[in-house]
């Protein structure tokens, strides 16, 4: 921190201290407590503007989660670490922030710093890798790129939250090496190298205490130990005891109006129960908060002017291409495309994109590339044909190609109240976010209208999702009325973005356009502590036979000179609130590949799924790349890469297993209650290399366009130094790996584990050197009886690879 930094820094404080000395105690607690769902309260006297906060971590959605309120849609989070580049995040939170401050926004609910435990983890695609040292240096990079444009970050789920099986209520039984060698170490590293305004408390429990309440993980680890000066906010819903959360050091309970803080603080303050200074602790971290996002007059912001502005749309689409991990080439790429080549597409993602993952981390982009889209533009007029092949869901999604639809809002004598703009068939209203002259109070019913125009003749089936009384009409004709009451759901979450329920299907004409309706009776809200509407209209076209399907792509496939078949995963198998039941592609998706590369050897099978997924065929197929959830600009990036106008720049964050049965970790269901984390500190490489298992491809993998030979290593115990060259035709990056292996080993540790790593770029016969810095904590272990940190010397090898699996070059140190 520079000296200026310091006088500002000093102001800031000055500020927030005078501010808080104006307070009495019921505008102190009810400072701690949401305004709404996304909102603090503003306290015009000492010049606090009200504080907003917006979920993440791919956009910025603002407080309207509505598709027409666009977002731009970057790569999901698995896709920023595929990269190995904390740069490329930082720039990626940069563009964040300008989003951020577009949208009126000032405390960003991101990043998503929990670790890769189990495949199986429903929001695996949220979070970065299973290795904690790369979420932490991608972790880092974003919440400074976030925070370099004034923007707050709230570093999420603190900790623990490594599933999504009865997340509100289990208990993480986690012992206190991997605890802290796995699971904390990437927020400890994202507050020391990137100084976070915030940290989100998560729902779960760890060993017997609920987080929002874990006095020693939040008070003497987080804030005395690593010295964490931010604002430490719930999980939306997550606060659960007055008194218990204070002492705990959570300082804010979101959302709100009706939290255990407020006045239900004030009075636990006048009880004796809770001392007021606790509570002036936890306005203090709000108001600087407050402070460093620039709401609170009288005190310097800590970002005075914005960045330069950013390109969202060439950034995400650089941010594709650099995340695409090529985990397999066979000579199939990048595609020939002299004149005359063909190019035969398949798959029904390849035509409808899943550019991201499901839940909380939605936002509504402007526009979708999808590889159809891509590749049409890119290629020549005649070069490209597409079939569907096989469709990943046969079930139902919320109404969206083909129509055009509002939301009209009535009250009880049917009078409409007011209108709402509407793209999708979603309605998503939370807190106060209703169509101008709408309230709860007077609202009566909501009716989703408007026009569907088919792209396919055929039986189109109909439906609903959420919880109430709807009635549903198509071409003037009522199908069906009735009530959908909450099922086994344990998470709310579930209940809105679960299963979908058909209700009717109707033959329809491609072309023609037809009226729909659907009515939604809105209940009495009045007692709810959140006050929200959630329902969609769903729609899902003709099914045909699917062998059909796949055969109408074998014949293009037969005659074309390249074949590509896109799979992929569909937001009922990744998405928030659940986790997976297993790693197969759904629906036909691994037949038509089969079927695709039986006829065509120049066979390159895309990838779309944000996290790891069987792939039973990848050894009879050319190419297979993993593209992740991409982005907005996917499948532009997609054709760059494919044509090579941009080498694939990634290398993988996780491990992908051969089957899921190799998987080390399928645990993640609690048993009374509590998930025991009894693989201790072997989750992903680590426990493949432990068990002898070998993964259809390691940690780290990903191939390039070009080819790279190490030279030469240096070692010693502050710093790796290498020397390599690219001995291919075309530029390229490689990302250089820096591996730790104990000679002899008396602490049981892993065999090998990830120090550190470095991108290097160079042209064709290019050489270049990078010389790569040992943290100090790659020797150390967390020491239980001690409490603290203990350095382990002896024997190391040090492997300088390409990835895990490909050891290049090898030297040995001995450490102290």
């Amino acid at each position: 921190m520079t000296d200026a930094d310091q006088v500002r820094e000093q102001s800031r404080n000055d500020a927030v201290e005078a501010a808080l000395g104006k307070l009495d105690l019921d505008t102190k607690t009810r400072l701690l407590a949401g305004r709404d769902m996304w909102s603090l309260p503003a306290v015009p006297a000492i010049g606090l503007e009200s504080l907003v906060m917006s979920d993440g971590p791919i956009g910025v959605r603002g407080v309207r989660w509505t598709a027409d309120d666009p977002s731009i849609a970057l790569p999901s989070p698995t896709a920023l670490a595929a990269a190995w580049d904390p740069e490329l995040a930082r720039r990626a939170g940069r563009l964040l922030a300008q989003e951020a401050r577009r949208k009126g926004v000032h405390v960003l609910l991101a990043p998503t710093v929990n670790l890769h435990r189990s495949p199986l983890g429903g929001r695996h695609f949220e979070c970065y890798s299973e290795d904690p040292y790369l979420t932490g240096a991608i972790g880092s990079g974003y919440v400074n790129g976030v925070q370099d444009g004034g923007v707050g970050t709230t570093v999420k789920h603190y900790v623990g939250n490594d599933a999504e099986t009865d997340r509100f209520t289990v208990d993480s039984v986690i012992a206190p090496r991997p605890l802290r060698e796995l699971y904390l170490a990437p927020f400890e590293a994202i507050v020391a190298n990137a100084h976070p305004w915030g940290i989100m408390t998560a729902y779960n429990q760890v060993n017997g205490t609920t987080m929002t309440e874990h006095q020693y993980l939040v008070n003497e680890v987080l804030r005395a130990e690593w010295g964490f000066d931010g604002c430490n906010v719930s999980d939306w819903m997550a606060a659960r005891s007055t008194t218990g959360d204070i002492r705990g050091g959570m300082d804010v309970a979101m959302p709100g109006p009706t939290t255990v803080y407020g006045p239900a603080l004030a009075e636990a303050v006048r009880a004796g129960e809770v001392p007021e200074s606790a509570v002036d602790e936890a306005v203090r971290n709000v108001l600087r908060l407050a402070a460093r996002v620039g709401v609170l007059e009288g005190a310097p912001a800590a970002v005075e002017s914005a960045p330069a502005p950013i390109d969202g749309q060439a950034l995400a689409r650089e941010l594709a291409a650099r995340g695409f991990v090529l985990v397999r080439n066979e000579g199939a790429l990048p595609l020939d495309a002299t004149a005359g080549r063909t190019v035969a597409l398949a798959g029904a993602a390849a035509r409808d994109a899943r550019v991201l993952g499901g839940g909380s981390a939605t936002v509504f982009p402007e526009r979708i590339v999808s590889p159809l889209d891509g590749l049409t533009a890119a290629l020549p007029d005649g070069a490209l044909t597409f079939s569907v092949g096989a469709d990943p869901s046969d079930e139902l999604t919320p109404a969206g190609q083909g129509f055009e639809l509002h939301a009209v809002c009535r009250d009880a004598s049917g009078a409409v109240l007011g209108e709402g703009g509407l793209p999708s068939g979603q309605v998503q209203w939370i807190g106060d976010d209703l169509p101008a002259g709408v309230t709860y109070e007077t609202m009566a019913s909501i009716e989703v209208r408007g026009t569907f125009v088919p792209r396919e003749s055929g039986r189109h089936a109909f439906g609903t999702r959420g919880l109430g009384a709807f009635a549903l009409a198509v071409g003037g004709e009522s199908l069906w009325s009735g009530v959908q009451e909450m099922g086994n759901e344990a998470d709310p979450f579930e209940a809105f973005f679960g299963a979908p329920n058909e209700r009717a299907r109707v033959t329809l004409t491609e072309g023609e356009p037809v009226e729909v309706s659907l009515t939604f009776q809105v209940p009495d809200m009045t007692a709810l502590p959140l006050r929200a509407i959630m329902f969609s209209l769903l729609h899902l076209g003709p099914r045909r036979d699917a062998d059909e399907l796949i055969a109408e792509a074998v014949a293009a496939a037969r005659e074309a000179d390249t074949a590509v078949v896109v799979v992929a995963t569909t937001e009922r198998l990744e998405s928030e609130g659940f986790d997976r039941q297993n790693l197969t592609l759904p629906g036909r998706q691994d037949d038509l590949v089969r079927a695709v590369a039986a006829v065509n050897p120049n066979t390159v099978v895309v990838v779309n799924a944000g996290s790891p997924v069987e792939l039973p065929w990848r050894e009879d197929v050319a190419a297979v790349l993993l593209t992740w959830f991409p982005g907005q600009e996917g499948g532009a990036a997609l054709a760059d890469v494919l044509l090579g106008d941009a080498e694939p720049g990634g290398r993988l964050p996780t491990t992908w297993p051969a089957r899921f049965s190799d998987a080390p970790v399928t645990e993640v269901v609690p048993t009374d209650g509590r998930l025991e984390y009894r693989e201790g500190l072997f989750i992903g490489y680590r426990a493949y290399e432990k068990h002898g298992v070998t993964p259809a491809y390691p940690f780290g993998h990903g191939l390039g366009y070009t080819e790279w030979t190490y030279e030469s290593l240096e070692a010693t115990a502050d710093t790796v130094r290498v020397r390599l060259t690219n001995t291919g035709a075309r530029p390229g990056r490689e990302v250089v790996q820096v591996y730790l292996a104990p000679a002899q080993d008396t602490a049981e540790r892993p065999a090998s584990w990830l120090a550190a790593f470095a991108g290097v770029v160079a042209s064709p016969g290019e050489s270049v050197e990078t010389e790569i810095p040992l943290p100090a904590r790659a020797f150390e272990i967390w020491d239980e009886e001690a409490r603290g940190w203990r350095r382990i010397g002896g024997a190391y090898e040090v492997r300088v690879s390409h990835s895990h699996g490909d050891t290049r070059l090898t030297a040995t140190l001995d450490i102290a």
